[in-house]
């Protein structure tokens, strides 16, 4: 079966792989419906790497992934052939004092699909069938749209970054940064009840998007940046806020305008290198600063949302690529005024 593989950067390939012959009691194998494409591939496609981790030998991309039932092992229950599933990427070990503490997100020996943390490097999902542990597989209702489910991944981590404050409901909220994180931040910090967001970006078109999926105030700082600096005035305005950027100018700007006491989250992987943190500020403001990795039971909780039709991430998606055409997706999925979410299909 076929693959879709990256060897270095701009080096990414259709591949043929092996199948999986025989399951194991607890596996199902998934014939892969769709799956999107995020930041770290993005990285890996571009640069070759994701921060540290640099890929070595061929790396399978992919971990926004949705597909259908085609076979399941004699014990999985609650599953059936045909049904429609959100794959988890996370395979935590369940055994390590952070597992044993309700951590899986922080599991010393996770295994994520698609990462060169690694070597042998952990393979992802852009493959045409895939074989996984059940506790991997979240079952969906028949005929449930899988464009949809592959959004289960990315939504989860935003409900986790949430689960990282004190709690949000009635409380005023900063956004820097409106990419695909940013906007679904957006979705998951009015389901937390927030009372006002403000979001920032220096593009316009995702501002727009922003704006529709709710954001009461929208500011591109590129054309104009004193509405914040006027949020920054009196030790700031914002009761929390989440960097989704990764730019270190816009943790600057979250560490101006939250009042003090108030949350930063910071949800964007910084660049390498030094990124000083004015520690003073944090001292005298009394802020809190907190970081935010992958996510654990949000991941059932994301399903569930998009199940339900608590929030709508349709309108994020912007592009459909076949696999053969996976090197154009990787080179749109950077142009910011025309896409926001891309996702990958075999034809």
């Amino acid at each position: 079966m076929q693959a879709c593989a990256i060897h270095a950067a701009k080096d990414l390939r259709l591949i043929d792989i092996e199948p999986v012959t025989t399951l194991a009691a607890h596996e199902v194998r998934v014939a892969y419906g769709t799956g999107g494409i995020c930041g770290s591939d993005i990285h890996y496609y571009h640069e070759g790497r994701v921060g540290n981790f640099a890929v070595k030998e061929p790396l399978i991309l992919g971990h926004e992934i949705a597909g259908t039932v085609r076979e399941l092992g004699s014990d999985v229950t609650g599953l059936h052939v045909g049904q429609p599933v959100a794959i988890n990427p996370n395979l935590p070990c369940l055994n390590c004092r952070y597992c044993l503490a309700g951590q899986t997100n922080l599991c010393q020996e996770m295994v994520f699909f698609g990462s060169a943390a690694v070597t042998p490097h952990i393979q992802g999902g852009f493959r045409e069938e895939l074989v996984v542990p059940q506790q991997q597989c979240v079952g969906l209702p028949d005929g449930f749209d899988l464009s949809i489910a592959a959004f289960a991944e990315p939504l989860a981590i935003c409900l986790h970054a949430v689960n990282r404050t004190q709690g949000l409901l009635h409380k005023s909220v900063l956004i820097t940064g409106c990419g695909p994180i940013g906007c679904l931040m957006i979705l998951a910090a009015k389901l937390a009840g927030v009372r006002h967001i403000t979001a920032t970006d220096v593009e316009d078109t995702v501002l727009n998007t922003a704006r529709s999926l709710g954001a009461d105030e929208v500011i591109n700082i590129r054309n104009d940046n004193a509405p914040v600096e006027q949020y920054e005035s009196g030790r700031g305005h914002f009761d929390a806020a989440f960097e989704c950027s990764g730019n270190p100018l816009a943790l600057q700007t979250c560490l101006n305008a939250v009042r003090p006491r108030g949350t930063i989250v910071q949800t964007g992987l910084m660049p390498l290198g030094e990124n000083p943190v004015p520690v003073n500020k944090l001292l005298a403001k009394e802020l809190t600063l907190t970081g935010t990795f992958r996510f654990h039971e949000e991941f059932d909780t994301a399903v569930d949302a998009l199940v339900n039709q608590r929030l709508e991430v349709s309108s994020l998606l912007t592009g459909v690529f076949s696999f053969e055409d996976a090197d154009e997706a990787f080179m749109a999925a950077v142009d910011r005024s025309r896409h926001m979410k891309i996702q990958l299909r075999f034809d």
